[in-house]
């Protein structure tokens, strides 16, 4: 059974699938490449390709052995592609099917995940805004969620280095807070919220990790984790499809990458979450909201103060945490 169910009382949508208790059939050792599914002459352990690209985002053909990214749906997926929403009552509540799409993208044929360069980050980026471009026209989606599990803590069953792409039949409650939020701040002030951090953060500088001509990371001034890195792009822009340009791109991938690297250099080869928050697909053009991508190490849990306030504790300061990776080239 896959279906969405929704508290009544915090308006938060959960799903409900039987069916998820790991990702592929594989071995305990997922970074033993003799097993991995996506490795170079497994091609027999994954699905049918959705698509391929070649180094520089384009789509080739999806039996070609020279792609550079893989796009596979995932066969355990969160949400089925199949079916209507039929959204309906039962009793006080509300639930839904468990329609959506769940795809794998799978970023280089190297195994290693320290071996991902700057190509393959940036033809990563393209491969995800084609897919996003192509799920948008299925009318029952309503947002998409692009992210990257690294690390069995952090939810990786696989340690090939690939990203995730959900499509959702609804907009998770977090994205609707942020919009809000960020909405309520324009409505005020006739100015973009994020656009008014990245100013602060860049003036004061004190919790910048680094920054290129175009991109800024920094750890956030509240940040719920500890070394919690947030990447965004300094120009206005609320859709992450909307970054087209060469040279853009590759400053995206080279900070991204090097943050990631300035992580393992100060904590080691920690799990650790990477999520990009964009804005939803059948939303106007907005003025207010500003994408951003979210990396997470996953280095403490929650406790019962966490899950019974919804507060957050954080035991590394920020500005110390930002220093300590800027030192950390």
């Amino acid at each position: 059974m896959i279906e969405l169910r929704k508290d009544p009382i915090t308006a938060r949508w959960v799903i409900i699938n039987d069916s998820r208790d790991f990702q592929f059939d594989l071995a305990e050792n997922t970074d033993d490449n003799s097993v991995c599914p996506f490795c170079i002459g497994k091609e027999n352990l994954i699905p049918e390709p959705i698509a391929c690209y070649d180094q520089k985002g384009n789509r080739i053909d999806k039996y070609s052995s020279k792609w550079q990214v893989k796009v596979i749906p995932n066969n355990k997926p969160i949400l089925t592609i199949e079916g209507s929403i039929l959204r309906k009552a039962e009793g006080i509540y509300d639930k839904m099917k468990g329609v959506g799409a769940h795809e794998i993208l799978i970023e280089s044929q190297n195994h290693r995940v320290d071996a991902i360069k700057t190509e393959n980050f940036v033809a990563s980026i393209l491969a995800a805004q084609d897919r996003i471009n192509d799920l948008k026209n299925d009318l029952r989606f309503e947002y998409i969620l692009v992210f990257k599990n690294h690390g069995k803590s952090a939810g990786s069953t696989i340690a090939h280095p690939h990203f995730q792409l959900v499509a959702l039949p609804i907009i998770p409650k977090s994205v609707k807070e942020e919009m809000t939020i960020s909405k309520k701040y324009y409505d005020f002030k006739e100015r973009c919220l994020f656009c008014d951090i990245i100013d602060q953060e860049i003036t004061f500088g004190t919790r910048i990790v680094m920054e290129t001509s175009s991109f800024v990371a920094f750890v956030p001034f509240a940040s719920r984790y500890p070394f919690e890195t947030w990447i965004l792009p300094k120009e206005h822009s609320e859709d992450f499809r909307n970054l087209k340009d060469k040279y853009k791109l590759e400053e995206l991938a080279e900070i991204s990458i090097s943050v990631l690297r300035r992580l393992k250099k100060a904590l080691g080869d920690m799990p650790y979450n990477l999520v990009v928050h964009s804005y939803p697909l059948k939303q106007e053009r907005i003025p207010h909201y500003h994408w951003y991508i979210e990396i997470i190490p996953k280095i403490t849990k929650f406790s019962g103060f966490e899950f019974g306030s919804g507060i957050y504790v954080n035991p590394t300061i920020p500005e110390e945490s930002a220093k300590f990776l800027r030192e950390a080239e």
